[in-house]
């Protein structure tokens, strides 16, 4: 009995063990890098504040097919879009200034400035995260 009991101690430390090395070695794998992080949007004009309320996070994945064009909008909230595939332009109405969004690349979208998106001639896929609160829209439209 003690021999099986001090077995299965050693067993159990070397599972444990082999455990932690490979924990160790998934862990020398892991990176991170910061993809966007600031306090302005797109055209510069600082963000002034969250909503007030619940927080409210979203993450939205929108695909958008080639030669598509969004209405004009406005986001009551800061938001930002990471690109997987293909491109988009967004564009303010005030002034008709534009950006190009690449795969790969992130846009910090403006908050209460009106605006819109458009594709060319290829499809593009977003990730888009939106740092809400409860019961307030993501965008609104414009008319």
């Amino acid at each position: 009995m003690k021999t099986q009991l001090v077995a299965a101690l050693l067993f159990g430390g070397m599972v444990m063990m082999m455990s932690n090395r490979s924990n160790a070695q998934q862990a020398e794998k892991v990176s991170s890098e910061f993809l966007m992080q600031t306090s302005t949007s797109w055209d510069g004009v600082s963000y002034n504040s969250y909503p007030q309320g619940v927080p409210e996070l979203s993450i939205l994945k929108i695909t958008v097919p080639a030669h598509t064009t969004f209405g004009w909008h406005t986001h009551p909230i800061p938001n930002a879009a990471y690109v997987l595939s293909g491109h988009l332009t967004v564009e303010k109405q005030s002034d008709g200034s534009k950006k190009k969004i690449y795969a790969g690349e992130t846009l910090a979208e403006t908050v209460g400035t009106i605006h819109r998106g458009f594709t060319e001639n290829e499809p593009v896929t977003l990730i888009v995260f939106y740092a809400g609160a409860k019961n307030l829209p993501l965008s609104n439209p414009v008319k």
